[in-house]
């Protein structure tokens, strides 16, 4: 019987960080799911900690509160990470094969990316990820795997994912700080991309809006690889800050009816409207609001959010990639009711939920848009042996530097 491995990982969210323990073994790629849990996170700030002491304690809560639920005790985390100093770019990579033998090796493979990875990027960044993308020989592309076929020139196109350092090493101290290590770290989108996008839809193109509370991390596929991946600085808090500034309310209760009541827009309010009772910040003084009123405040914000991304898009140059497969949208502010709509509205494209695949367990938690990410953490754990070998390649210096680093503190 295959040996089964515990495995845990973390989603540093826009202000939450939210916690999943699975087992994987090697005779499968799902991971079981054992149990889950968000919370939110004042130390954290689009991904960014801004306050190590914080941070640890919402770690060391939410980890234990996991731990409880799953009946299992963890020390090394996948940690999924995400903000605005995350880069990606593409790049391209050759190597001459020079020798007799033309046969092309797992060696070659990996010079090949090795030369992609070449790239001039200031002191305080890193690689994060390298991503082959497709493979060349003798200037035939779309090879998606050159070993064992013989040419002279193999050339690979990658995207590339850089990180700040010291955005890095904030995050890693905190970890630590709480008492657990890092054993590998995740760019979130990569991770949920690959739990919530299939193949098919790889391959013709797509997009993927993945929606927190203060950010909306874009990814774009094509061509069975991720092609361009940004960060738009607005998610779903501003409209919970809307709510509280239009209602006179506090943020709390602006943030319970945004997601008991809230709606995208106004043209899917049909028959009689409810009443949205709620109490004022001084929390005595009680109110109600018609829901088309509140409609009316959530609307201009969701359609800011699309245009926004509608820029980015044109931006891209990959406009032109996506309208087969659509849009995708995962995260927890994507369970807004009417967001599928307003999407298809304002960017023009089909759009669908994107419920995490090749996980299995607690439904709550499946279904559950808030852990889409941090299950996509998981199962990157548990992804096939080529893929394992395709990231062992992609590990940069940044986790071994920072790993004897915090040996020799500790």
């Amino acid at each position: 019987m295959a040996k089964e491995e515990i495995v845990a990982g973390i989603d540093m969210g826009s202000s939450h960080i939210t916690c999943a323990i699975g087992k994987c073994s090697a005779s499968s790629s799902d991971v079981e799911i054992l149990g889950a849990s968000s919370i939110p996170c004042r130390g954290l700030k689009g991904g960014v900690v801004i306050n190590i002491n914080e941070t640890a304690q919402s770690v060391t809560t939410v980890v234990e509160r996991v731990e409880e639920m799953a009946k299992e005790s963890v020390k090394g985390i996948l940690l999924g990470v995400r903000g605005q100093h995350l880069q990606a770019f593409n790049h391209h990579g050759a190597l001459n094969i020079a020798r007799t033998d033309k046969e092309i090796t797992a060696e070659d493979v990996s010079l090949v990316i090795e030369n992609a990875k070449a790239v001039p990027i200031s002191a305080d960044r890193e690689i994060l990820h390298v991503l082959p993308q497709e493979f060349s020989l003798d200037r035939q592309r779309g090879v998606p795997d050159p070993i064992g076929m013989e040419g002279s020139l193999l050339e690979v196109d990658v995207h590339l994912v850089t990180a700040s350092s010291s955005h890095l090493n904030n995050l890693w101290k905190a970890i630590n700080k709480a008492g657990f290590t890092v054993n590998e770290p995740v760019s979130s989108i990569l991770a949920v991309g690959d739990v919530v996008i299939s193949q098919e839809e790889r391959e013709i193109g797509c997009l993927l809006l993945d929606i927190g509370g203060q950010s909306i991390q874009i990814a774009i596929y094509s061509d069975g690889s991720i092609r361009y991946a940004r960060e738009i600085p607005i998610g779903s808090d501003f409209i919970t800050k809307d709510i509280s500034y239009g209602l006179r309310t506090s943020i709390s209760t602006a943030k319970d009816i945004k997601e008991k009541y809230g709606i995208a827009m106004s043209s899917l309010i049909k028959g009689d409207e409810e009443d949205v009772e709620y109490t004022n910040v001084d929390g005595r003084t009680a109110n109600k609001i018609r829901r088309s009123t509140l409609v009316e405040i959530i609307q201009p914000r969701i359609e800011e959010m699309f245009n926004l991304v509608n820029e980015e898009l044109k931006n891209s140059g990959y406009m032109d990639y996506i309208a087969a497969g659509g849009v995708i949208m995962t995260g927890g502010s994507a369970k807004l009711q009417g967001i599928i709509e307003a999407a298809e509205q304002v960017i023009g494209l089909p759009a669908r939920i994107g419920i995490p695949q090749g996980v299995r367990g607690v439904d709550d938690v499946i279904n559950d848009l808030t852990f889409a990410s941090v299950l996509g953490i998981l199962h990157f754990q548990g992804l096939n042996e080529w893929s394992r070998n395709k990231r062992s390649m992609q590990k940069p210096s940044l986790f071994g530097k920072l790993k004897r680093m915090f040996e020799e503190v500790m």
